[in-house]
């Protein structure tokens, strides 16, 4: 008997695609009963913008075969059996080795990316032509325990006055849980390790401007109830959930692009796979402009280096990289205090 299947039809600048659903009535989030083909509905209806900022991306799959509940894992090769339309560009991990990794370069390949069971979309912030040099600056406003989304709000509009002061353009995006995630278009000059350097700089501009309200201790047990800002995310491979990402979170919520003007009375909560392609149609992508004019991370850099003066040095690295130059000790505070002891 022939498995349950379904052919959805996905217009893109090449023409009409049909891209084969099977198991469409499988449950991806059972609190709220979202099915596998009401996420690839979901990729058709926000198809363009999803494209726009993420395709031409190397890009990770964060899969789930049985639902949110289920089993996970990551795609970074393009999985077997992929459509003719779908293409992969090889990327330096950093360990050095290099692999081929997916690219989005229409909507089908989303839609099909469904059909392999992808919740979430992690791109890369580079170029799949350039995929050593970002032409985005990514920072992370994490919420930690006693802090919420208010404070994330509350720090991100110090950054966004942080960036602009370094003179470049800021956009935001709720995470799709209880954080934002502010980016920066620039251009692509620099590598990872640059990029990185002019993150850590603007995070601890933003940390001296705000001690009591936002961190950039890497350890937890150092952060207390503040807004972290994670710097590590602005690494090689280091990625987070892509603007229109679904999360595989029990309400089904989308990582989603908002305006400046609209973020002091966003509730996160409310942007969710079933709201947002409404939303996207009657307010348009806040971040349909966003590559119009990349800044550099020249003065950024020029703050990094002015802190090194200063001595402040290199900030550690996620633990599965190779130890880097001028890094510390990767040894959580308390237990190197001990070791002292």
């Amino acid at each position: 008997m022939a498995s349950e299947a379904v052919v959805l039809t996905v217009e893109g600048p090449h023409g009409v695609r049909e891209v084969r659903v099977s198991s469409p009535s499988r449950v991806l989030w059972p609190e709220v009963g979202i099915t596998k083909r009401e996420l690839a509905e979901y990729l058709i209806a926000v198809g363009d913008a999803f494209v726009a900022a993420n395709g031409d991306r190397p890009l990770s799959l964060e899969r789930f075969p049985g639902g949110i509940d289920g089993e996970r894992f990551f795609s970074k090769n393009p999985p077997k059996g992929a459509p003719d339309y779908v293409r992969a560009v090889p990327v330096t991990y950093p360990s050095g080795r290099v692999h081929p990794q997916l690219v989005v370069d229409e909507p089908a390949v989303a839609v099909w990316a469904a059909q392999m069971n992808t919740v979430v979309f992690h791109p890369w912030a580079s170029r799949a032509g350039e995929p050593d040099l970002p032409d985005q600056l990514r920072i992370d406003l994490d919420p930690q325990p006693g802090t919420g989304f208010a404070e994330a709000v509350t720090a991100a509009f110090a950054l966004r006055e942080v960036l602009a002061e370094a003179q470049l353009d800021a956009f935001v995006k709720t995470s799709g849980n209880r954080g934002l995630h502010v980016f920066a278009p620039i251009e692509p000059t620099h590598e990872f390790l640059d990029v990185r350097h002019a993150v850590i700089a603007a995070a601890r501009e933003l940390e001296r401007r705000m001690p009591e309200q936002v961190t950039t201790h890497w350890w937890k047990e150092e952060r207390g109830e503040r807004i972290f800002v994670d710097f590590n995310q602005a690494n090689r491979d280091r990625t987070m959930a892509g603007a229109y990402s679904p999360r595989a979170l029990a309400h089904a919520p989308v990582s989603c692009p908002v305006t400046w003007e609209e973020l002091p009375e966003v509730d996160p909560r409310t942007f969710t796979l079933r709201s947002v392609p409404e939303r996207l149609a009657a307010t348009g992508d806040p971040w349909s402009r966003m590559h119009e004019a990349p800044g550099r991370i020249d003065t950024l850099l020029g703050w990094w280096e002015r802190d090194l003066g200063d001595g402040l040095g290199e900030l550690p690295f996620p633990p599965d990289f190779p130890k880097m130059p001028g890094e510390p000790p990767r040894v959580q505070p308390s237990r190197a205090k001990k070791t002292a002891d």
